[in-house]
């Protein structure tokens, strides 16, 4: 029986339009793009990615979003939402105890040697790892200077955000970069972390033993700065997770009520995920390449404090928490208040708080109050230049408000992507553009640095990741690893031919 306090005044509604979860065909849905033919997108910046970077007007979602939420109710999911409000009270307390020593941190001989299963629990629950020693320190400080030395040079083209002093540019052909994500330490690091997640079916088409290259910007933060301040957020879509029903299907143990959801769902489970629609609306950021993790790359010495990067160190419980939020509100009269009374079912309204179309899902103390983020993001341990970080594509983050430090805060950044036919697409289109000198197909488009002096080709991959570089990159051919799935050696086969090798 429902309780007085949760009972939804639509629940009549609600209840003649539930059909089987995802069966259900949301009308005026609109036609979705195809993610392996992204159009090319205007010129930006990286503030064309988040409203609150970019000063965006609230437009109210359409009645359809409405009825999206109805057709995905079911009573069982106040029963989720008071389980989750209890778990969230309790991991709070722990997150404040531990700081920023609640994420893991591992020596780049240890994933040589191979990760205990404690570890490896322990980073699955995090989300979030940082890895040292994988490229010398004196490298990954040659990689910097070759940056600053290309973007003086092209100086009148180069572009980035804010326009006034740049310190995120739109920059992603430089030969650092092209060395830095084609470095056999970086590329032993991914595969290892893709190994983390699994299919539940061995003919599920992907690979997750040759990490492919996916372009990114960088970023050179100043001492002092305050203006990138980049807040809570969740890259890969908004709307989507709960519009495209590949997407729902990922949480599917979430929306399907109960109690203790974060203890059911799965983040690691990769066959839903390849079905995923995550860029519906062609945004200016959206990615429609499938990153199973995000990355930096350090290029200086960064502790906490220093502009660097923040997350809530529980992937679980904060999905949970994110795609049940847009089917409950606070009650009239209780604003403010955390408790499971003090909020009500809303199926009434088509707020889906933070998702605006087209930008990367947002969080703020107002928008996910239980998630209390002022008091649970923490900030990464320190990081040294060649340090890695990579977080979940799940994972909530941020980047530090004001860069407290004495030198630059400066990263790369590089994520971790499984080989899936929608990445062999997308990897051929990037090679072509990398070719031309061009932005990668999922950012702001326009001449990029075509016309930049000293950009970086094929010729420079870094020396010492031979065959396994070049085919980061599109450049050579991919072939089967030992324990290759049946899934993995049909998604290769299919690669190659996408890329031209067969």
């Amino acid at each position: 029986m429902l309780r007085p306090s949760l009972r939804p005044r639509a629940l009549s509604s609600a209840r003649s339009l539930r059909t089987p979860l995802f069966a259900r065909s949301i009308s005026r849905t609109p036609t979705p793009l195809s993610p392996a033919t992204p159009a090319e997108k205007d010129e930006g910046s990286i503030a064309s990615v988040f409203s609150s970077l970019g000063g965006d007007a609230f437009v109210p979602l359409e009645p359809r979003f409405g009825e999206l939420k109805k057709a995905l109710w079911t009573d069982g999911l106040i029963e989720s939402w008071r389980t989750v409000l209890s778990a969230l009270e309790e991991r709070t307390e722990e997150i404040k105890e531990k700081g920023t020593q609640i994420v893991p941190q591992v020596d780049f001989r240890d994933i040589q040697a191979g990760l205990s299963p404690s570890l490896k629990d322990e980073i699955k629950r995090v989300g979030t790892v940082v890895v040292h020693g994988a490229v010398p320190t004196v490298e990954a400080e040659g990689w910097k200077r070759q940056i600053q030395s290309y973007i003086a040079e092209n100086r009148t083209l180069a572009r980035g955000f804010p326009n006034d002093n740049p310190q995120v540019w739109e920059i992603y052909n430089s030969v650092a970069q092209t060395q830095a994500r084609t470095h056999p330490g970086l590329l032993e690091t991914q595969k290892t972390l893709l190994g983390f997640f699994h299919t539940t079916d061995d003919s599920s088409p992907v690979s997750v033993n040759t990490p492919i290259s996916y372009f990114d910007r960088l970023r050179i933060r100043f001492p002092g700065d305050s203006v990138f301040a980049l807040g809570c957020h969740i890259d890969g879509g908004s709307l989507e997770r709960w519009e495209d029903p590949g997407f729902r299907q990922c949480w599917r143990e979430i929306l399907r009520g109960g109690p203790d959801p974060h203890l059911r769902h799965d983040p690691w489970d990769l066959t839903p995920r390849l079905n995923a629609r995550t860029d519906l609306y062609n945004g200016a950021g959206a990615c429609s390449a499938f990153r199973m993790f995000q990355g930096w790359t350090a290029l200086s010495t960064t502790a906490p404090g220093e502009g660097t990067l923040q997350v809530f160190p529980d992937v679980n419980l904060a999905t949970s928490y994110l795609i049940l939020r847009p089917f409950f509100r606070e009650r009239r009269g209780r604003e403010g208040k955390l408790g499971f009374d003090d909020w009500e079912v809303d199926l009434e309204s088509t707020a889906f708080r933070g998702s605006v179309k087209g930008k990367a899902q947002e969080l703020s103390h107002q928008t996910h109050p239980h998630l209390r983020l002022t008091e649970t993001m923490v900030s990464v341990p320190q990081v040294v230049p060649g340090s890695q970080v990579y977080w979940h594509c799940d994972v909530i983050h941020a980047v530090e408000s004001r860069h407290g430090g004495k030198t630059d805060s400066s990263v790369l950044y590089i994520p971790a992507a499984p080989l899936t036919k929608q990445n062999a697409t997308y990897l051929a289109a990037q090679r072509a553009r990398f070719e031309a000198g061009k932005p990668a197909p999922d950012f702001p488009g326009g001449a990029g640095e075509s016309q930049f002096v000293g950009r970086a080709g094929k010729g420079d991959v870094h020396k010492d990741s031979g065959e396994a570089g070049l085919r980061a990159l599109g450049y050579a051919p991919f072939v089967p690893q030992e324990g290759e799935t049946e899934g993995g050696k049909r998604v290769i086969e299919e690669a190659n031919r996408i890329l031209g090798f067969a």
